[in-house]
């Protein structure tokens, strides 16, 4: 089949991006998702959080784990295990880590001798207490344009699809 010539009276493609008069496209679609909404606000917020929790070098799990064993001491692995729905392994690797960093310590389960309690150690504590300040700021920020009232209805909701 012959190719048509520049001069061909064939249909030239649409253009790759929205007109000059605006470059906003229609997402109605898209916008009336719960998953990509949530994603759209889940990119934003986390790379805030990663550029936040870099000085303290945490991610976003280890700041979980951390803050989890600040409220929780001597927690199990199983028990962070099924909060933060994370597998075994993933979770072993983490506490090996963050045991290397002197942030957290293992002891005896008080109540059941084959578990191990995790706790966090003083420099745990220094570090979570400033990390979890910045991320109350940060939080602060990403949702100034909601009301307090917004702020708990949009969690309460976000929540009642995972828990």
């Amino acid at each position: 089949m012959p190719r048509p010539s520049k001069n061909s009276s064939a249909k030239a493609a649409p253009p790759a991006v929205a007109s000059n008069k605006s470059d906003r496209l229609d997402a109605r679609v898209l916008e009336a998702l719960v998953g990509y909404n949530a994603r759209r606000a889940w990119l934003i917020i986390t790379g805030v959080f990663a550029e936040r929790m870099a000085p303290y070098g945490l991610k976003q799990i280890d700041f979980s784990v951390l803050s989890l064993l600040a409220h929780n001491p001597g927690a199990t692995s199983r028990q962070l295990c099924n909060t933060l729905d994370i597998l075994p392994p993933n979770l072993v690797s983490l506490v090996a880590t963050l045991d290397s960093r002197g942030l957290i310590e293992r002891r005896p389960h008080p109540h059941d001798g084959r578990a191990v309690g995790l706790h966090l150690t003083e420099a745990g504590e220094k570090l979570i207490g400033e990390a979890e300040q910045t991320v109350a700021q940060l939080e602060a920020e990403a949702s100034a344009r909601l009301t307090a009232r917004e702020r708990e209805t949009l969690i309460r909701l976000l929540q009642k699809i995972y828990l």
